[in-house]
């Protein structure tokens, strides 16, 4: 399993920091941290929340500043253009299209829940892509996360059942 390959490269940092790490990571976020924060390091589940979505909002003005102008560089490589063509068309996506129909409240929802394929890093994507205002991306982002986070807290510490 990926968390496990991870979790061996970053042994013997100290246990904050390995929760960051995993929280900046694309796919994993805050959905794969809290997880681990609370059962591998014991850390309560407050504490690994606001350390998992602090972390995890580290690349996101980054990605909302930056993307575009990589991609368009990254389409004129050979290298890498198939890639960038496909990053770019998430934001043709079903999802981005509720994104783009419902604004910042689609981007929050887009974020805030824990499914494979959303997250911070998907979202911050396709708000850049959309042209979505800085602050308000950010902000929509930031709120999405913490509704992501609060949900999968709230199913680790065994207080939401989902099966």
């Amino acid at each position: 399993m990926l968390q496990e390959k991870i979790l061996e490269l970053l042994r013997g940092l100290p246990d904050e920091l390995v929760v960051m790490i995993i929280s900046m990571i694309p796919v994993i976020e805050v959905r794969g941290a809290i997880p681990i924060a609370m059962t591998l390091y014991k850390m309560q589940p407050l504490y690994a929340a606001i350390i998992s979505v602090f972390a995890s909002m580290l690349p996101v003005p980054i990605i909302l500043l930056a993307i575009t102008k990589v991609l368009a560089y990254l389409k004129t490589t050979k290298m890498f253009h198939k890639l960038a063509v496909k990053l770019e068309s998430k934001s043709g996506s079903k999802r981005a299209e509720s994104i783009h129909k419902y604004g910042a409240l689609g981007l929050i929802v887009f974020v805030g829940i824990p499914l494979p394929g959303t997250g911070v890093w998907s979202g911050s994507l396709i708000a850049a892509l959309l042209g979505i205002k800085f602050k308000w991306a950010f902000l929509a982002v930031l709120a999405g996360d913490i509704l992501a986070a609060t949900i999968v807290t709230l199913i680790s510490s065994g207080l939401i059942h989902i099966f």
